[in-house]
């Protein structure tokens, strides 16, 4: 096991040298201080807060507060600290997945092996 922890931790340090992982360190340092960005979170959490509050009361979100959040939601994916950060994730998660494939089709073809590692 000791073995495998060991490749693991080296997996994740060969990770974070990828383009993909640099690309998204940057995006998500440029989204942290992107002010505009900031505040369109803080209004988006705050409205979401009130909203499931009425839901916990059985009560539907108002016309108003559905309205008001369509339009924060639209300025946030309109952000482009947001768009880049959402870009930069969406790439590395390819990356990733492409790891866990090949993770997985390892430990599909060890399975078939006859030969027992200790």
């Amino acid at each position: 096991m000791q073995e495998i922890m060991e490749m693991a931790g080296r997996l994740g340090q060969a990770l974070a040298r990828t383009d993909e992982y640099q690309a998204l360190r940057r995006a998500i340092s440029a989204s942290g201080d992107d002010r505009e960005l900031a505040e369109l979170q803080t209004q988006i959490q705050e409205l979401e807060k009130a909203m499931q509050g009425r839901l916990q009361k059985g009560e539907e979100p108002t016309e108003e507060q559905a309205k008001e959040y369509e339009s924060f939601f639209s300025s946030l994916q309109s952000n482009g600290s947001y768009q880049l950060l959402v870009a930069a994730q969406a790439n590395f998660d390819k990356v990733v997945g492409k790891v866990n494939e090949t993770i997985h089709q390892g430990i599909q073809k060890g399975a078939e092996s006859r030969i027992i590692l200790s």
